[in-house]
Formats: C-alpha cells, sequence, structure tokens
C-alpha cells in the first residue's frame, strides 16, 4: 500500500511539474513575428506563383546576349522580368540569387529553377521584393516544369534566413 501512496504522490509531483513547464514557456513566440528580435527584418515566406515573381536577369558568363535568351525563358513561364543586362563580374556557379527580407518566397521558387544549384545571396537591408538573378558560366537551362515540381517538393517550405524572423502573414 506504500508502494502506490509513494507512486501516486510522484505522478502528481511529474504532473505539476509539466504544467508549470508549458505555462511558463518563454519559447512560445519563437519562430514567430511576436517572438523576434528587435531589429530583425520579417522575411516574406509565401511561396508565390510564376506571375507575381518580378526578377531582374544578369550575365556573369563569358557568352553576350546569355541574360537576354534567360529572360524571355523566364518570361515565357509568366515571371515579371524587370531589367535585363550585365553583372560588373564573371561568377563560375550556375547562379547566384540575390534578394532581401521581402523576395525569401520568391527566391525559393526561383531555386527549384536551377535546380537548388543557384547560390543564394541574402541582404536583410534590401527593401524590394525582387530577386536579381545572376547567372554564371555553370548555367545551361532553366529546368523542366516536372523537374521545377520534383526540386520545390526536396526544397521544402521556404524558411526564413538567419537574422530573420518570419513575417505574421507566413503565419496563416
Amino acid at each position: 500500500m506504500r508502494a502506490l501512496v509513494v507512486v501516486g504522490l510522484l505522478g502528481v509531483l511529474a504532473l505539476a511539474f509539466v504544467v508549470t513547464a508549458i505555462v511558463r514557456d518563454s519559447q512560445g513566440n519563437a519562430g514567430t513575428a511576436q517572438g523576434c528580435p528587435d531589429g530583425w527584418p520579417l522575411a516574406d515566406l509565401a511561396l508565390r506563383e510564376t506571375k507575381d515573381v518580378k526578377i531582374n536577369v544578369f550575365n556573369a558568363t563569358d557568352e553576350p546576349g546569355r541574360a537576354g535568351a534567360v529572360a524571355d525563358d523566364f518570361r515565357n513561364r509568366k515571371f515579371q522580368v524587370q531589367k535585363v543586362g550585365n553583372a560588373p563580374k564573371g561568377i563560375d556557379d550556375v547562379a547566384v540569387l540575390r534578394y532581401g527580407p521581402k523576395g525569401v518566397g520568391s527566391a525559393h521558387l526561383l531555386q527549384a529553377y536551377f535546380l537548388n544549384n543557384a547560390e543564394p545571396d541574402y541582404d536583410e537591408k534590401r527593401t524590394d521584393d525582387t530577386v536579381d538573378v545572376v547567372l554564371g558560366n555553370s548555367f545551361q537551362q532553366l529546368a523542366t516544369t516536372t523537374e521545377v515540381n520534383q526540386s520545390l517538393g526536396d526544397l521544402g517550405a521556404p524558411e526564413a534566413p538567419k537574422g530573420s524572423c518570419p513575417s505574421p502573414a507566413a503565419d496563416k
């Protein structure tokens, strides 16, 4: 009988500790805008449709006119191409995606068009929602629709870059 009383008392004590831990949890808002440290930008993680994605296409390859051809490919896929031009210096990567907090979800979608081989270049001070697509010497072609869909599945959901928090709209 004494053993049952001790076990019951330990069970009640354990339950009290669990309830106290849940009630006093200071990380309840972690990962949301409410738990965001002061000064951190809010990242827009919404995965957009191509018609809602604004991009600039820049050529950093040794092949003249490459940005124009790829910009046309993006236009044919319903992206909003804003600017087309040459990058100041060449790169050997497949591509570099430059974006700010408002372009996180758009950059995530664009990453799928490069089969997750584009280098992300996040700038927390950037204020627009446009993504700069800088084509490098290793670029061959954009992915097909099927490849993009598979790549999006492999990439999973967009995540807030280091030093930012998900915007409240992403929580809905």
